[in-house]
């Protein structure tokens, strides 16, 4: 019997018997004796033992259901990027030019990724938001179609989804209800529960299937797997993973792309298996590198999205929202339609010129729909003719009552843009989105301060500036009799303000909310001022351009100005400092002679002790570097710690210079 087929008869075992146990332990009807039952059970055993394939679900593994009391993060290596989303065959065809593609299912579930080492599955994590995922390796044993053991000694990182098929779906819907007490209604969010669920016995009952969709490192020992993405998934077919559907082809015209479409979606209902849409994507590696990637997604392929649904509803009112930065955002309200599963009833109108050329007004007829089935989105209204704007638009601001004012903007092509707007700085509203956006992740990151909680808080008389914030405890005796608090919820709140204080350039300069400063902008602010917020200070002072910054465009170079300019603004930016401890970072003058990482690209693979994988990534940065996250030959250096993987051969195939960390440290301290 061939690798493949013993694979093969693998998963047919473990689905056989993992039937006849469910018949016999949980239903009390076995349908096969004990003695058939025996002998398909050995017969499994032979095979793993032969084979070295083992699957994670095998009855041969069951020993009781692992339980977890939360989900650890954990850092992807290789980002986990989504793709460009496309819907019209034309795109497809322009996308595919020359190459060789592959067009295979987009399923609907959740994207996991699993690492082997030794041949062992030593890690499953969720894709999370594509950089920090969640460790769900005791939910894997679980899920069908993952391997606990594989015939491949090496480094093995795969991609894949996690779903449950859709007749599962079916039966399980009517027996399992939501967070929300409600019966759930689509595949996708059960199957994304029940991955993430801290006891896999909850798991196990939830028919979670598992199919690859990518090798993301592994199978370099020839050069067909080397080049090739199909080659390298047909390759996990050995390895007990079930096969994606998929064709492989180049050239041809928008008839046979549109055959190739229904044939995969056919197959898919075959399959039984839920798909929201196809990928296509080039089949050479190599040339798939150099398409590059932006901060959403990598470009060597295309989601190919099936066209959405427009829904009739008829809208009943607007409601009109002040954020932090005073815009008055229209949020539509209307009758609620069922979409992909969901019942939805609001959907963002985005500003006055959207409205008007719609011509919505309360009463009107209109479709809706969910945009790449995630969004809600109003396509059309059909009852045009009603408009008045100065019905519709109010008057003043729906919390503070200050007259509201039209904004007009530009874009790059002229066209103008009408957006409703609050001019009062000392709007409730935005006031309490502003400490919102301050305590939030990407700015002080305080932890169990929700925005109800603030809101109690800015009403109390509490918080007047984020100053305040550092001074809760002088209301302390106050907040612990407040309804769902009490001393533990005060401590833990309070801890987690006090560890708030140790924070780091780009934190702070993303808690001051200048306009359009982020994580790219305050990261490279972060470089080119050796994070020195005193540096950056005396930089704007002295009228620095920040149009020569990568990115910084004229308008982002005068919202820091203009910031700096504004006398409440400049006293909040000096004295929370007062209250702050400030990572300190030692930047090496880039482009000096004696720097041998200056603009260099650093890539790290393993264990750097006592480094966690963002803080040496830090490191490289205020040596004036760029962290990369892949080997390629645009790589300068690999710095190589404890339990080095794949990266360490390629880096030595590429000709890639390789330091132990101690020559990195050393190196960067000579210079």
């Amino acid at each position: 019997m061939s690798t493949a087929t013993s694979a093969e008869r693998t998963q047919e075992l473990v689905k056989l018997l993992n039937r006849y146990r469910n018949e016999y332990y949980t239903l009390n009807q076995p349908s096969v004796s004990d003695e058939v039952y025996d002998r398909l059970f050995d017969e499994l055993v032979a095979i793993e033992e032969e084979t070295g394939v083992c699957m994670a679900n095998s009855p041969t593994q069951m020993v009781g259901y692992p339980v977890v009391s939360g989900l650890k993060k954990v850092l992807h290596d290789i980002p986990l990027l989504s793709l460009d989303k496309r819907k019209n065959i034309e795109d497809l065809i322009s996308f595919q030019g020359q190459h060789t593609v592959n067009l295979s299912l987009k399923l609907d579930g959740l994207t996991i990724e699993l690492i082997y080492e030794g041949g062992v599955l030593q890690r499953a994590s969720t894709r999370g938001d594509g950089e920090i995922g969640e460790d769900i390796t005791h939910n894997v044993r679980v899920i069908s179609g993952i391997p606990q053991t594989i015939p491949y000694e090496k480094r093995l990182v795969v991609v894949g989804e996690a779903f449950i098929h859709n007749s599962d779906f079916e039966r399980l819907k009517g027996e399992l209800l939501d967070s929300t007490g409600e019966p759930y209604k689509n595949s996708r969010n059960l199957a994304a529960g029940s991955v993430r669920a801290f006891d896999s016995a909850v798991c196990a009952r939830r028919c979670v299937s598992f199919i690859p969709f990518s090798v993301l490192e592994g199978f370099d020992e020839t050069a067909e797997l080397v080049g090739s993405k199909r080659a390298k998934l047909v390759r996990l077919k050995e390895c007990g993973f079930e096969k994606l559907r998929m064709i492989q082809f180049s050239g041809g015209t928008p008839d046979m792309m549109e055959l190739h479409i229904k044939v995969l979606r056919d197959k898919a209902a075959d399959d039984d298996l839920p798909i929201d849409g196809l990928v296509l994507s080039y089949d050479d590696i190599a040339f798939s590198r150099t398409c590059g990637r932006t901060g959403h997604h990598f470009k060597d392929g295309l989601a190919f999205k099936f066209e959405d649904g427009l829904h009739r509803s008829v809208l009943r009112s607007v409601e009109w929202t002040p954020s932090r930065s005073g815009e008055i955002t229209p949020v539509a309200i209307f009758d609620v339609v069922e979409i992909d599963g969901c019942d939805v009833s609001r959907a963002s109108l985005h500003n006055l010129s959207f409205i008007k050329a719609l011509e919505l007004m309360p009463g009107c007829r209109m479709l809706v729909s969910k945009r790449n089935m995630i969004i809600p989105h109003v396509e059309e209204n059909l009852d045009r003719g009603r408009f008045n704007e100065d019905v519709l638009i109010p008057k003043v601001c729906p919390c503070c009552g200050n007259p509201t004012n039209i904004h007009r903007s530009r874009n790059g092509s002229g066209k103008s843009t009408k957006t409703l707007f609050c001019d009062n700085p000392d709007c409730g509203m935005r006031h309490l989105r502003r400490f919102v956006h301050f305590v939030g992740k990407k700015a002080m990151n305080i932890d169990g301060i929700s925005e109800a909680t603030l809101e109690q808080f800015i009403g109390r008389g509490w918080l007047h500036t984020f100053m305040d914030v550092y001074r809760l405890d002088k209301h302390q005796n106050e907040i612990v009799r407040m309804n769902g608090f009490g001393e533990k919820s005060w401590q833990r709140l309070w801890n987690a303000i006090q560890h708030s204080r140790d924070t780091t350039f780009e934190r702070y300069l993303i808690s001051m909310d200048i306009p359009m400063i982020g994580n790219t902008a305050s990261r490279e602010l972060a470089r080119q001022f050796g994070g020195n917020l005193n540096e950056f200070e005396s930089a704007v002072d002295s009228g620095y351009d920040f149009t020569q910054l990568p990115d910084f465009g004229e308008t982002l170079h005068r919202n820091i100005h203009e910031w700096f300019k504004d006398e409440e603004n400049r006293n909040l930016w000096e004295e929370l400092q007062k209250m702050m401890n400030i990572e300190k970072k030692t930047v090496i003058e880039i482009g000096t002679d004696s720097n041998p990482f200056a603009g260099k690209t650093i890539v790290v693979t393993g264990k750097v002790e006592p480094y966690t994988r963002d803080e040496i990534n830090g490191k490289i940065v205020s040596y004036g570097a760029k962290p990369g996250s892949s080997v390629s030959k645009n790589t300068d250096y690999l710095v190589c710690g404890e339990n080095a993987g794949s990266k360490l051969e390629k880096a030595r195939s590429l000709g890639v210079a390789v330091l132990t960390p101690a020559e990195f440290f050393r190196m960067a301290e000579s210079a």
